[in-house]
C-alpha cells in the first residue's frame, strides 16, 4: 500500500459525511464510505487491492477499534435502563426465536447451509443506528427505554454469537477463546474500577492532560491490540476482542477525554479506512450475475423486519419494532469475516450488506412517521436528546 492509495482512500471516504449532512433522514456515514469503496474497488474502478497486506492490516485494526468504540457506547452504567431490562430481554429472545426460524427457512430455500449466520444477522440490532435516530427525531414515550434495552441486549448477544455461527465446526474452540477474552475483559473492568477509585490514576490522567501525553488513548490502543492478539491466537474474530474491550471500559465509565481521543483516531482515520476496504472487497456484480443472491439480500432485510415485528404480539408498537430492527454492525462483521476466511461467497457478502441497508431505510421511515405522533412524545419520559449510550457519530455501527 502506498501513500497515494492511502490519500485516495481518505478522499473517497469523505463521501460518507457528505451524504450524512446533506439529507433530512441523515444517511449513516458508513453507507457513503461503503459506496465509496465499491466505486474504487471490485465493483467499480479496481483502483485498490484489498488483498494488500498493509491495507488488510490497517482495515483489521480499524475493525477492532470500531467495535471497541461501539462497546464503549453500550449503556451498562445507566440506572434508568435497569427497570426496562426484563421487558427488553424478553423482546430480544422472542425476536431471536423468530429469526432462527427465518434463518433456517432461507438456508433451506437457497441451499447455503448458513442458517445460523442468517439467524444471528436478522436477530441483531444496532445501538449506533437506533440511538442517533431516536435523538434526532426526539422520540419518547413509555416504550422508549424497553426498546433501547432490547437493542443493547440484541447488539451484545449477536456480536458474541456471530463468530460461533460463522464456523460451527470450530464452535468449541471458538467458545473457549471467547470465554478467555471475556475473562480478560472482566479482569480489566475490575482493574479499571479499582484504579478509578485511587488517586494515582487520577493524578496520571491529570498529568496526561496537562502535558498532552494522551496516556488514556495509548492505553486503549494497547488494550485493543493485546485483545486482538489474544483473539488471533485463540482463533476468535477481532470483532469480539474489540467489543469486549469496549464493554470493559464502559463498565468503568468512559472518560470524556478518552472519548474525544478515540473519536479522532478511529472516526477520523482507521474506521473510514476499514469501511472503504470492506466496500472495495464487495462485488455488486455477483448480485447482478446471480439473481438468487439479490433475492437473498432482499429477504434478509424483510426477514429481519418481520422477526422484529413479532414484538407487536407482546404489545410493542410496530414502529418501535421496525426501529429496533435496524442493523449494520453484525451484517458487516459477518461479511468481513466471510471475506477473510472464505466462509461466504462474494454474492452472500453483498447480500448481507443489502439486507442491512433495507433495515436502515425502514428505520429512517419509521422514525420520521413516529416523530409526528403524540404517543411518541418524550413528555413524561426520558428525553430522547439524553438517551443513554448516545453515540458521537451518526450511524456508526459496532454492531
Amino acid at each position: 500500500m502506498t501513500l497515494e492509495t492511502l490519500a485516495l482512500v481518505g478522499a473517497v471516504a469523505l463521501l460518507g459525511p457528505l451524504l450524512s449532512a446533506g439529507t433530512r433522514w441523515r444517511v449513516p456515514v458508513v453507507i457513503g464510505e461503503l459506496v465509496a469503496g465499491m466505486i474504487i474497488g471490485a465493483s467499480g474502478l479496481h483502483l485498490v487491492d484489498t488483498t494488500d497486506a498493509t491495507f488488510s492490516f490497517l482495515a483489521t485494526l480499524g475493525f477492532g477499534l470500531t467495535m471497541f468504540v461501539a462497546g464503549t457506547h453500550v449503556p451498562l452504567r445507566d440506572a434508568r435502563l435497569r427497570p426496562a431490562l426484563g421487558r427488553g430481554a424478553l423482546h430480544a429472545i422472542v425476536v431471536g426465536i423468530a429469526a432462527a426460524c427465518a434463518g433456517w427457512a432461507l438456508a433451506a430455500v437457497f441451499d447455503t447451509g448458513h442458517a445460523a449466520i442468517y439467524a444471528v444477522v436478522m436477530a441483531s440490532s444496532s445501538a449506533a443506528l437506533v440511538l442517533p435516530a431516536v435523538q434526532q427525531t426526539r422520540l419518547g414515550g413509555a416504550q422508549l427505554l424497553p426498546t433501547i434495552a432490547q437493542v443493547a441486549i440484541a447488539d451484545t448477544a449477536c456480536i458474541v454469537a456471530l463468530p460461533l455461527a460463522m464456523d460451527p465446526a470450530r464452535a468449541p474452540v471458538a467458545a473457549v477463546g471467547a470465554l478467555g477474552i471475556a475473562a480478560v475483559a472482566s479482569l480489566l473492568a475490575l482493574a479499571l474500577r479499582w484504579a478509578d477509585r485511587g488517586d494515582r490514576w487520577k493524578r496520571l490522567r491529570e498529568t496526561s492532560k496537562a502535558h498532552e501525553l494522551a496516556i488514556e488513548l495509548r492505553v486503549s490502543l494497547i488494550l485493543v491490540c493485546s485483545l486482538g492478539a489474544l483473539a488471533t491466537v485463540s482463533h476468535v474474530s477481532v470483532l469480539l476482542a474489540g467489543f469486549a474491550g469496549g464493554l470493559a471500559v464502559a463498565s468503568a465509565g468512559e472518560p470524556r477525554r478518552l472519548a474525544r481521543q478515540l473519536f479522532a483516531v478511529t472516526e477520523g482515520f482507521l474506521s473510514p479506512l476499514y469501511f472503504v476496504w470492506l466496500g472495495s472487497s464487495l462485488s455488486l456484480g455477483s448480485l447482478l450475475a446471480s439473481p438468487s443472491y439479490l433475492l437473498l439480500g432482499l429477504l434478509l432485510g424483510v426477514g429481519a423486519l418481520i422477526a422484529h415485528l413479532v414484538g407487536a404480539l407482546m404489545h410493542q408498537h410496530p414502529l418501535w419494532a421496525v426501529i429496533a430492527a435496524a442493523q449494520l454492525g453484525v451484517p458487516i462483521a459477518a461479511a468481513t469475516i466471510g471475506a477473510e476466511t472464505g466462509a461466504l461467497a462474494a454474492g452472500e457478502q453483498a447480500a448481507l450488506v443489502l439486507g442491512a441497508i433495507i433495515t436502515i431505510g425502514a428505520l429512517a421511515a419509521a422514525a420520521a412517521v413516529a416523530s409526528g405522533r403524540a404517543s411518541f412524545s418524550p413528555t413524561g419520559t426520558q428525553a430522547a436528546g439524553a438517551a443513554p449510550g448516545s453515540v458521537t457519530r451518526s450511524g456508526r455501527p459496532p454492531t
